[in-house]
């Protein structure tokens, strides 16, 4: 009997719809997995985002939590000789700064040779530092050393110094010392037992400390920088004020002034961050409306509106954060407990400066204006300054089992289990699909040999009643 080269062939029926039809009856399931793997997958791409802006809110909400927050000073200088930079906590004020002579680095040469020429005997340099108790630096050199050779032997030893062979256009060459740092501590002497010769000191390059004076009073720094004379400021000198012939000074004033702007920066940049975090839960939480107003999902899987309707954690995450900022600073002094108080409030869905005037008071007694954000919390944890709290808050959100990661881990879970489910389900429809196959493919079997053998029986009798 002739083999059936297709399914349905022997049957005579359209086996590959039939089958067809059915395994796709089989995955009908797939495509509301399908649709909810693509919501899963965007509240997930969307927690990432409430993640991110709650960081953003938590760096923003930091600064009014330290002094340096509330620390925002403007410094001008009538010579850009000398520049102030903020440091710590500093206070408002006016310095004349005059520099005398700025910190300088020792330099030592040795008498001329010829270029190259062997030292010829040897012997020892012993480099002394000035500092108390520094142990002197001792370099051997032989006969066939050069002034170059022997440079190389300084540097290798001597790490606070640079050791380098100057050369004129007479074929004559130097050693030259230089010590690496500034000031007093720099300075340093040479001594040799061989023939290498004594050092000198060209004038002007003995070392020594930056001078300053601020208001009249002397301060000496090892190098230009003077971090520690006055609280919270760090000053820079870069030229000498005092005319070297006319010895008239200049000196610079310097002003420190409270930045109102900057605060103001800090406080509206806390106000920014807050709003795109509750813009983003707010869309996420409450969707889109159709026409008829009805609240309604997106349909686009980069559109997050409404994918959060009806979750009560990330429902509860915005009340939090709203009722944080309309609570009180029990523990905030100088009259200013809300942010209503200096003009701050929620509206239309956002927080606003809705009374500037109320801030600019506010700005004007930096003290009670601090405390309302940065009051300390009570020893049981409790109270403290608006920032105080929300920082706290923030920090549990964002904690390795806080409740942002706690709610990705578990949308990670599900996107896992319905691709579980997917697979189950493709998986599902292959077996049906090869069982459906093996079921028509022995029924073609059957009625191709059933036809063959009508076939045979027919002509049997015909070949019969022709016969007769």
């Amino acid at each position: 009997m002739a083999g059936i080269s297709s399914i349905g062939i022997g049957s005579g029926l359209n086996v590959s719809d039939i089958i067809s039809k059915m395994v796709a009856l089989q995955k009908q399931p797939l495509q509301g997995l399908q649709a909810r793997q693509q919501t899963i997958q965007t509240q997930i791409s969307t927690y990432a985002q409430i993640k991110s802006l709650t960081n953003t809110l938590a760096d923003a909400n930091a600064k009014l939590t330290r002094d340096s927050g509330w620390n925002s000073m403007s410094i001008s200088s009538s010579n850009p000789a000398v520049s102030m930079t903020v440091s710590g906590i500093a206070s408002a004020a006016t310095y004349d700064v005059s520099v005398t002579q700025l910190a300088r680095s020792q330099t030592s040469v040795s008498a001329s040779r010829d270029v190259d020429q062997k030292i010829g005997t040897a012997g020892m340099l012993t480099i002394q530092g000035a500092k108390t108790g520094a142990l002197p630096v001792e370099v051997k050199y032989n006969s066939g050393d050069t002034l170059t050779t022997l440079a190389v032997k300084i540097n290798e030893q001597a790490g606070d110094m640079q050791a380098l062979v100057m050369r004129d256009g007479a074929g004559k060459e130097q050693l030259v010392l230089r010590s690496k740092a500034t000031g007093n501590d720099a300075k340093f002497d040479v001594s040799d037992t061989g023939a290498v010769g004594n050092f000198s000191t060209p004038l002007g390059q003995d070392a020594q400390d930056a001078l300053i004076k601020i208001n009249g009073v002397t301060q000496a720094s090892s190098t230009d920088n003077f971090d520690n004379v006055l609280p919270g400021l760090k000053i820079t000198v870069s030229q000498v004020t005092v005319d070297p012939v006319t010895q008239a000074d200049k000196p610079a004033r310097v002003s420190v002034t409270a930045d109102k702007a900057g605060t103001k920066k800090n406080i509206q940049d806390f106000i920014d961050a807050f709003n795109a975090l509750n813009d983003l839960l707010s869309k996420t939480t409450k969707g889109m409306r159709d026409e008829n107003g009805k609240t309604v999902s997106a349909t686009d899987d980069k559109d997050p509106s409404g994918v959060f309707q009806g979750d009560s954690s990330t429902v509860s995450l915005q009340s939090s954060l709203r009722s944080l900022l309309g609570g009180t600073a029990s523990n905030a002094s100088g009259g200013l407990k809300r942010l209503a108080d200096i003009g701050i409030e929620y509206k239309d869905g956002s927080l606003k400066i809705t009374k500037s005037d109320k801030l600019d008071k506010a700005m004007d007694s930096p003290d009670a204006l601090k405390s309302l954000f940065a009051a300390k919390a009570s020893s049981d944890g409790s109270g403290g300054g608006i920032a105080v709290g929300l920082k706290k808050f923030t920090d549990e959100l964002l904690a390795y089992d806080g409740t942002l990661n706690s709610k990705s881990d578990a949308l990670e879970l599900r996107k896992k289990n319905n691709l579980k489910d997917q697979d189950k389900v493709n998986a599902g429809a292959a077996t049906l699909e090869a069982k459906l196959s093996r079921q028509y493919s022995a029924l073609d079997s059957q009625m191709a040999s059933i036809t063959a053998l009508n076939t045979y029986m027919q002509n049997q009798i015909a070949a019969w009643n022709k016969s007769k």
